[in-house]
């Protein structure tokens, strides 16, 4: 089993919500085993934001998620692209990436999978393996964007751990909608992924590098 420790960790989230909904609760395990973890998101999807709420809802739900899985203020790193444009500013994103590669120095990368079919979930994989090719990447299920996933790599979770990634993904109101933004939903898929390991609960990666 890899333990990591005391690590520079980035996760990569197109959105203000997809690093919580794709890997909240290793998040809050990598939190707790002392880890810095960093959160880049790169858009809060002002321009879809259901009308009854405030265009910038997200950037204040994103906050609150964010420290709910224990991530300091400071490690949270905010962007402004628009949303479902990312495949026009493909640049304008790897030189973003790039300065965060450079600025944390991160031991571990998560980021979407590359067989993501939202178009901007897809970029940033293709921008984020170009930065991080020589690193250690892991690509974290979304189910509803997947074309196809390859459940490689697991992190077994107990249940605080899921706990708080539901509390996490609460905390978006303005994303309640949607039918996977529930608990039932997200602790059901934990115990789907922590049986193909004999475990109570995990989050399944692809892997796209692992340096040993």
């Amino acid at each position: 089993m890899l333990d990591i420790q005391g690590k520079n960790i980035l996760i990569l989230a197109p959105h203000t919500d997809d690093a919580e909904f794709g890997c909240g609760g290793t998040i809050s395990k990598l939190v707790e085993q002392k880890n810095n973890v960093y959160c880049a998101a790169f858009s809060a999807c002002q321009q879809s934001v259901l009308k009854e709420f405030p265009s910038d809802i997200l950037i204040t739900e994103v906050k609150e998620a964010t420290k709910e899985l224990g991530v300091p203020e400071k490690n949270l790193i905010l962007f402004d692209y628009e949303v479902r444009t990312f495949n026009f500013r493909r640049q304008e994103l790897l030189d973003d990436i790039l300065k965060l590669k450079k600025d944390i120095a991160p031991d571990f990368v998560f980021m979407p999978s590359v067989n993501d079919v939202h178009q901007d979930h897809y970029t940033i994989a293709q921008e984020g393996l170009r930065a991080f090719k020589f690193s250690n990447i892991m690509c974290y299920e979304l189910p509803w964007n997947n074309l196809s996933f390859n459940t490689a790599g697991f992190c077994v979770l107990d249940e605080k751990h899921i706990q708080q990634k539901i509390n996490s993904i609460l905390k978006y109101k303005s994303q309640a909608h949607r039918n996977y933004a529930n608990a039932d939903f997200i602790k059901s898929l934990a115990r789907i992924r922590g049986t193909q390991i004999n475990s109570m609960y995990a989050e399944c990666f692809e892997i796209l590098r692992l340096k040993i």
